[in-house]
């Protein structure tokens, strides 16, 4: 560091300097001092970071006035008294949004989270003995009966089932896969790395494109410790492939008395087909096949909260609980609270259907989604300026969330335009509204898919349009 930008440095106001500008502007503050002389000294830390990544000469660089870091540590301050994590309507018309928290609860859900996180709970407690109880058994006879299997075991998600399971089943030993079936779940984690993660050995058979049973009976031997199965949730693989049917795994196994998994990833437990959708495994008809375990996710097709869910038989199941890393894997009370509530839904299917929102923006008539876009673009032409360009066309929105990929459903959008505004800053301008309104943008407009906006957000949606401070031009 040269001379002048050691100078340059030391110019930068001093904390005590911004604290009393702080204070002689709210002297009421309601944030600890220690707390507003951390931010001050983490805001000019970062100016003096952001002046040594420079590369050009010291002179040229203008140092801002105490005053005008103290705005930035009020600001700062403020936010810290606001709710990071937020409700956001997604009219994004992805369904299972990964980035906006996938699947919502339904109300009985939210009800449940509320009666059980407001005071003390029985989470571990058996109420008929009086005595210590086990966490899971809250969940586990809904899920035996929903999927037919002898046991169950809730973890904190898919990802933690599959590691958790392959440590139980095959730490030290082979597990035969097919490469076509070495998948990357989600945010780089990909099967074969959760599989070295839990002590395993993978066996890789067949080729991409086609794995037939041959090839796994060929890879068996004294070293196998299980065979695998994992769904392709987020992919598909089309042209000349061959993929070995479970059933067939099912009876290899049982002939080498070598235990079968099946990751089925997303966990439906309704028959999509029936709505006209493509067939995802059907949790129960996957359990009836035989398959010895089966994992898959709570917040996906099963529209409940995050989770890992381990379904199978009883002496399989019994030692993945006995496992150390089930104790570092497990669910709190909110999670089970949430879970057991949304699987007492499934107790009535076709109520089901209505009541999880994910299931009812799954298989709700295309007419339904443009009855409640005509009544939000009557909402909007009511309240807004002629400024604002609005209609609607036909789209076709996504599932996500790894889910029936390439799958689109009909749906109805809007179509927004601000005269002199262009379609980026609009979209910024709906993300910082109290209540965020997440859009698509497209040929300079925003698209808002009301597959996925339910009717209680219709008058959200033109308070936060009428809410805008609105810039006069781009």
């Amino acid at each position: 560091m040269n001379e002048q930008m050691q100078t340059l440095l030391r110019g930068l106001p001093k904390i005590d300097e911004i604290l009393l500008i702080l204070e002689k502007r709210n002297p009421e503050s309601r944030a600890p001092r220690e707390v507003i002389r951390c931010v001050c000294r983490e805001t000019v830390d970062e100016l003096r970071r952001s002046i040594l990544r420079r590369k050009g000469d010291a002179g040229t660089i203008r140092l801002p006035m105490a005053e005008e870091i103290a705005t930035v540590v009020e600001n700062r301050i403020e936010a810290l008294h606001r709710p990071r994590l937020r409700r956001v309507i997604n009219a994004t018309g992805v369904i299972l949004h990964t980035n906006l928290g996938r699947a919502p609860l339904c109300l009985e859900a939210r009800d449940q989270l509320t009666a059980v996180g407001k005071g003390y709970s029985n989470l571990e407690f058996d109420l008929d003995r009086g005595e210590r109880g086990l966490r899971y058994d809250h969940v586990r006879e809904l899920l035996c009966l929903l999927s037919g299997v002898e046991d169950a075991l809730v973890v904190n998600n898919n990802a933690a089932a599959v590691l958790l399971t392959l440590n139980t089943l095959a730490e030290g030993r082979e597990v035969v896969v097919s490469r076509g079936e070495l998948v990357e779940i989600g945010g780089e984690f990909r099967v074969p790395e959760i599989m070295e993660k839990s002590g395993a050995r993978l066996r890789e058979v067949g080729a991409t494109n086609r794995t037939r049973l041959v090839d796994y009976e060929r890879a068996i031997s004294s070293e196998t410790g299980l065979i695998l199965k994992v769904h392709s949730s987020n992919f598909r693989m089309v042209g000349f492939t061959e993929e070995t049917p479970l059933e067939d795994l099912v009876a290899l196994g049982k002939k080498h008395s070598i235990p079968v998994m099946y990751d089925v990833g997303s966990g439906c437990f309704i028959d999509l087909t029936a709505y006209g959708l493509p067939g995802e495994p059907v949790v129960r008809d996957v359990a009836a096949h035989g398959v010895d375990v089966l994992t898959f996710s709570g917040d996906k097709m099963l529209g409940g909260p995050q989770a890992g869910i381990i379904l199978g038989r009883r002496n399989l199941l019994e030692n993945i609980k006995r496992n150390p890393l089930n104790r570092a894997l497990r669910i709190d009370k909110l999670t089970l609270a949430a879970l057991e509530a949304t699987l007492r839904v499934y107790l009535d299917p076709k109520e089901a259907v209505n009541r999880l929102r994910i299931l009812k923006a799954l298989t709700e008539p295309l007419s339904e989604v443009t009855r409640r876009a005509k009544k939000c673009l009557r909402l909007l032409r009511r309240a807004l300026s002629t400024s604002f360009s609005l209609a609607l066309k036909p789209g076709v929105s996504m599932v996500g969330g790894g889910a029936l990929p390439e799958v689109s459903i009909p749906t109805m959008l809007m179509a927004v335009r601000f005269a002199g505004l262009s379609a980026g800053r609009l979209e910024a301008g709906l993300r910082r509204l109290e209540i965020p309104i997440i859009v698509r943008v497209a040929h300079d407009e925003i698209l808002l898919d009301f597959r996925t906006i339910e009717e209680e957000e219709l008058k959200l949606i033109r308070d936060g349009f009428l809410s805008l401070a609105l810039p006069s031009g781009d």
